[in-house]
């Protein structure tokens, strides 16, 4: 059946049911429609239009303009956030950034330079191949020429005499500013970046020459204010610098390391405990004091006689405050 017949179908089924509806039979029993409005209906109707229009035209346009304006507003919101991506912006990759500023003082590069721990205590390390043969060399060439027998810095009650034998190599002071090749400027830099603290700080170089049989006993490089009188400074840390290889002997030990042989007893002679042999081109940097100030007794250390060769050795101490040129 087609659309046309259902709509002639369905037309004659109401014509149908409305003939029944108004037949004779059915006429006694419809009551007539009553279209009166009620007084209480009419006085609602009052009631709700006087309260509609009481708050007057002008306001009603604007309400009417309130809800048109939301409404806008919010439909173009809603097709904003259908349409628009938001971008993500990617995060700048660290070696894209620019590079970072330059110290007042400090350096751009990085700077690494290998190290060995030998001891906590005292607190030792080993600077392998820190110098090279030819820095060795210009050194000990510089340095030959001026050769005097080592001095000691005596205690109270110490004379000459009586400290004859405890250190007898033979030595010489010189400064970097001093040096015309420029290798001990160099050395010094160095010093510098591997103990971290600034060349201001460091005691001229002390260039030592040991020959067979000679030796330097026992000692501390930090002085003892009860032993030595008031410093104006204190020696932190020494840097020995081996400028030759030793046939035999001319190590440098530590007798009290790690707390060992700390009796009343110790012969101070005695080459005993931790010991260094000296490899030409390799540093040795050891603390005389704790990080509180105090002197490390575990630093007391020596110079093993040298048995067969000969023991070039360059010695940088390191104050707690900067030093005079």
């Amino acid at each position: 059946m087609n659309s046309g017949g259902v709509r002639k179908s369905k037309m004659v089924h109401m014509q149908t049911w409305c003939t029944e509806i108004i037949s004779p039979k059915n006429k006694a029993s419809l009551k007539p429609i009553d279209f009166s409005i009620s007084q209480e209906m009419k006085s609602r109707g009052k009631l709700v239009g006087q309260r509609w229009w009481s708050i007057g035209l002008p306001s009603v346009f604007l309400l009417c303009l309130f809800f048109f304006l939301a409404g806008l507003f919010g439909s173009t919101l809603i097709s904003h956030q259908d349409v628009q991506v938001p971008t993500v912006r990617p995060r700048p990759r660290v070696l894209e950034s620019d590079p970072l500023p330059n110290g007042e003082t400090g350096e751009h590069s990085l700077t690494s330079i290998p190290f060995q721990v030998l001891s906590w205590f005292p607190r030792a390390l080993y600077f392998p191949n820190f110098a090279t043969i030819e820095q060795c060399q210009g050194i000990i060439t510089m340095a030959k020429a001026e050769l005097k027998p080592s001095s000691l810095a005596l205690r109270k009650g110490e004379t000459a005499e009586n400290t004859k034998g405890i250190r007898t190599s033979s030595g010489m002071f010189i400064s970097a500013s001093e040096d015309k090749t420029g290798i001990l400027d160099l050395i010094e830099e160095k010093i510098a970046k591997a103990t971290m603290v600034p060349r201001t700080h460091g005691e001229a170089f002390n260039v030592l020459r040991y020959e067979i049989g000679q030796s330097y006993h026992s000692h501390y490089d930090a002085f003892s204010p009860s032993q030595y009188g008031p410093q104006k400074s204190q020696r932190v840390a020494s840097f020995l610098l081996y400028l030759s290889d030793v046939e035999e002997g001319g190590e440098t030990m530590f007798p009290f390391e790690s707390g060992q042989n700390m009796d009343a007893n110790y012969d101070f002679r005695k080459c005993i405990g931790l010991k260094v042999k000296p490899r030409r081109g390799d540093g040795l940097l050891f603390y005389s004091l704790f990080p509180n100030g105090t002197i490390d007794p575990t630093s007391l250390h020596g110079s093993c006689p040298v048995i067969r060769g000969e023991k070039w050795v360059a010695t940088k101490w390191i104050r707690n405050q900067e030093q005079d040129e």
